[in-house]
């Protein structure tokens, strides 16, 4: 897997996000050129037990049939049941160093928010990190301050060269700006998964917006 290329339209989706069938939206938007899909299924009303296992593999499979990698936000074992394509952790969600000795070469990506937490993310063995909130965003309700793509210059500037994400608030009218900072890719949520058209949504940003 070309980790860069792969991280380019990073899709990240549970069924709370969505207003259309979820197993639709991710099939629509993989048609439209998303990259890599993350299983988030978190806030209100997200499916839980069995039920999120069952969920879980029925994405998994559409990922499979289209050849994009799925990976698992911040649920190691959940990951490992599904031997996933890999996982994403917060800097609350367990050691870093922990989650990578678990999931061996498997794809490992951690969301940092500064300059020493990505140093940190890097020596624990990070295959990429994500940036944000890039943009003030209503998907997730536990963000941090909007750190913007300044951030993403700044880490370039000091040397960091592992790949980058932006995330938070990114639509198809500011990704240049994410992209041009520095970042490998950019994470997206509402901007195709709550769109009526998620394939044309996630057109719009794979075009002009990411070059």
């Amino acid at each position: 897997m070309n980790i860069r290329e792969a991280l380019r339209l990073y899709f990240v989706m549970g069924s709370t996000n969505c207003i259309q069938d979820p197993v639709f939206v991710l099939e629509q938007a993989i048609q439209g050129g998303v990259t890599l899909f993350q299983f988030r299924e978190k806030g209100e009303g997200a499916l839980v037990g069995e039920e999120r296992v069952q969920f879980a593999k029925k994405l998994q499979v559409v990922c499979k049939i289209h050849k994009v990698p799925f990976i698992v936000n911040d649920d190691l074992e959940l990951a490992i049941k599904l031997d996933a394509d890999g996982v994403h952790i917060g800097q609350e969600d367990g050691n870093i160093d922990s989650v990578r000795r678990r999931i061996g070469n498997k794809l490992l990506g951690v969301s940092c928010h500064n300059l020493e937490e990505a140093r940190q993310a890097i020596e624990n063995g990070a295959d990429y990190i994500g940036v944000g909130p890039m943009y003030p965003t209503l998907s997730k309700l536990d963000t941090r301050d909007v750190v913007g793509p300044e951030l993403i210059a700044q880490l370039r500037q000091a040397s960091i060269s592992i790949p980058l994400v932006g995330i938070g608030g990114i639509t198809a009218e500011n990704a240049r700006h994410v992209m041009r900072a520095g970042a490998d890719g950019v994470a997206i949520i509402s901007a195709i998964s709550k769109m009526e058209s998620p394939q044309v949504a996630a057109k719009n940003l794979n075009g002009s917006s990411l070059y």
